[in-house]
């Protein structure tokens, strides 16, 4: 199995399904609007942005978190069947608790 390992700020995420059910109780694959994910499981960080000083910046997340992201700011990549978001870290706006 292929490990994604991120450089930079960048971050790999796995995105959040997000079926919805109907008033009436039936259930809609997140398939059926086409629309790009907002929400993720953080899976990887890479060692945060350099810094003109030559100094790293500390990522402001943690690996398990669910963070929600621009909406089309993440490329997608596929590694062993699986469908993985890269998304820089400042394209993150918040971490849901």
């Amino acid at each position: 199995m292929a490990k994604l390992r991120p450089l930079g700020d960048h971050v790999i995420v796995k995105a959040l399904a997000k079926d919805e059910v109907t008033k009436s109780g039936i259930v809609l694959p997140d398939t059926v609007d086409k629309e790009k994910p907002e929400k993720g499981e953080v899976i990887a960080i890479g060692p945060g942005k350099l810094l003109d000083n030559g100094q790293r910046a500390t990522p402001s997340i943690k690996v398990g978190e669910k963070v929600v992201f621009k909406k089309y700011s993440p490329d997608e990549v596929k590694v062993d069947g699986q469908e993985y978001l890269v998304i820089s870290e400042s394209d993150i706006m918040a971490v849901l608790e």
